[in-house]
C-alpha cells in the first residue's frame, strides 16, 4: 500500500499564516489529512495529541502546567478535546506578539470549540479548513475525462485513505461512519439512539442537492424538528454535510430561506446511498445530484486552499427563478448553471438569462461536460468542470 505524501494545495495559505499569526487552527473532518499535512510541512515542531487519553487528561486537569511542559513550537492535535487550554495558548501568545507561529491546533468544526476560538484568540489566530482532497489535487488533470471516469472518481471519493492510498472502498467509509457515530457523535452531543441517528443520516442522503425540508425530514424519521435542527448542526459542524445557504441580498422577499444540502465527499455519500458500483451511480436518479454535489464542494475547496475571496450561494425565488450557484464578491457576481451531460439545453441559457437581470453586475456559466468552451447566447458561456479552476482563481 502506498502512503507517499501527496502534496495539498492549502499548503502556502498554511505556511504564510504560520509567518503573520501566533496560533494557526487548523479545521476538519476526521480522515481529512490534517495531522499527515502539518508533520510534513514542519517537522520541526513538537506534536501532541489531545486523542491520547492521559495526555488529555493532564490537558484539562492542569492547562498551565501542561504548555509549560511542552517543548516549542508546539502542534496540539484534536484541540476539541480540551478547550480549557485556549485561555493559556492566548496568554502565551500575548507574552511576545512578535513571535508567530508558536502554536499549530487542529480539531474539528464543532460549534463549542469555533465560540472558544473566537472568545479567546481573536486577532490572534487564523483558522484554515482542510477538507479532502479536491479532484486535482487526488487524480491529477486529466484531458478527455469521460463521464464513466468521473464517476468512479466520485464513488471513490476524496479522502486519502480510499483516493490515494487505495484501501479498500467499502471498508474505509462503513468503518468511517461507524467511528464518526460511535466516538463523536456520542461524546459530543450524547445522541443515545445511534440507530435513529444513522437512519437520519439516510433520509438526508437521499435529498443531497435538494432544498432542505425539517418538517418533512421530522415527520419521516419520526422524530421532531428541534431534534431535526439539532442533528443538522452536528453534522455539519463535523464536516459531514454542507448547507448552502440562499442568496437574498438586495433581492425581494419572494426569494426562498431554505438552505440545500450537500455531502462533503461525494464516495460517502455514494456508501450511504448504497450504490453498489460507479456504473449503477451514474445510471441512477441521484447522478446529476450527485454531480452537482461534486462541483459545489470543489468550490468550497479551491476557496479554502487557494484563500479565495468570495461567497457561495445559490438563489431561488417564489417565481420559479433559480440558479445553482451565486458566486459574490460584493461588487459582482458569477452565476453558474449545473449540468451532468453535453449538451446544453436553450431553456437553460435562457433561465440564466432572465436571472441575470437581477444581478446587474454579473456573469453567467453552465458547468457541465462539454468540452467546448463557447458563448450560448448573449451573456451566458458553457465551461467544462474541468476549467472551474481558472474562472475561481478570477474570482
Amino acid at each position: 500500500m502506498n502512503h507517499t505524501y501527496r502534496q495539498r494545495e492549502i499548503e502556502a495559505v498554511i505556511k504564510k499564516a504560520v509567518v503573520d499569526f501566533p496560533i494557526v487552527l487548523i479545521t476538519g473532518a476526521r480522515q481529512t489529512g490534517k495531522s499527515t499535512l502539518l508533520r510534513q510541512i514542519f517537522p520541526e515542531y513538537n506534536y501532541i495529541t489531545l486523542d491520547h487519553p492521559s495526555v488529555r487528561a493532564f490537558a484539562k486537569r492542569d492547562p498551565e502546567m501542561f504548555l509549560e511542559s511542552q517543548k516549542m513550537p508546539l502542534v496540539i492535535d484534536e484541540i476539541q478535546y480540551a478547550p480549557e487550554l485556549l485561555p493559556f495558548l492566548k496568554i502565551e501568545a500575548d507574552k511576545d506578539r512578535s513571535v508567530k507561529g508558536r502554536f499549530i491546533l487542529t480539531g474539528s468544526q464543532f460549534f463549542p470549540l469555533m465560540s472558544g476560538v473566537t472568545e479567546s484568540l481573536a486577532g490572534r489566530v487564523s483558522v484554515n479548513n482542510l477538507y479532502p482532497f479536491s479532484f486535482e489535487e487526488a487524480y491529477g488533470v486529466k484531458k478527455e475525462i469521460s463521464a464513466v471516469e468521473l464517476f468512479e472518481k466520485l464513488f471513490q471519493g476524496f479522502y486519502p485513505e480510499p483516493s490515494v492510498h487505495g484501501v479498500d472502498i467499502q471498508n474505509f467509509y462503513a468503518s468511517y461512519l461507524n467511528t464518526y457515530l460511535e466516538r463523536d457523535i456520542r461524546q459530543l452531543l450524547s445522541v443515545h439512539d445511534i440507530s435513529s441517528f444513522q437512519s437520519f443520516i439516510e433520509l438526508l442522503a437521499a435529498r443531497a442537492g435538494s432544498l432542505l425540508n425539517q418538517s418533512e425530514i421530522a415527520r419521516e424519521s419520526g422524530t421532531s424538528v428541534p431534534t431535526v435542527k439539532r442533528w443538522l448542526s452536528l453534522l455539519e459542524s463535523t464536516e459531514i454535510i454542507y448547507l448552502l445557504r440562499p442568496y437574498h441580498r438586495n433581492i425581494s422577499k419572494r426569494v426562498v430561506k431554505t438552505p440545500k444540502l450537500y455531502f462533503s465527499d461525494t464516495g460517502l455519500l455514494a456508501h450511504i446511498l448504497r450504490y453498489p458500483t460507479p456504473e449503477t451511480l451514474l445510471s441512477g436518479p441521484m447522478s446529476g445530484h450527485l454531480f452537482e454535489n461534486f462541483i459545489v464542494m470543489e468550490i468550497l475547496k479551491q476557496r479554502s486552499n487557494r484563500n479565495l475571496n468570495f461567497e457561495i450561494y445559490f438563489y431561488r425565488d417564489s417565481n420559479g427563478q433559480e440558479t445553482d450557484i451565486v458566486l459574490d464578491q460584493g461588487i459582482r457576481q458569477h452565476l453558474l448553471e449545473i449540468k451532468l451531460g453535453k449538451n446544453i439545453n436553450p431553456s437553460d441559457v435562457n433561465k440564466l438569462e432572465r436571472i441575470q437581470t437581477l444581478f446587474p453586475n454579473s456573469e453567467a456559466s453552465i458547468v457541465s461536460l462539454d468540452e467546448h468552451e463557447i458563448p450560448h447566447g448573449k451573456t451566458v458561456k458553457s465551461i467544462h468542470w474541468q476549467s472551474l479552476n481558472k474562472l475561481l482563481v478570477k474570482h
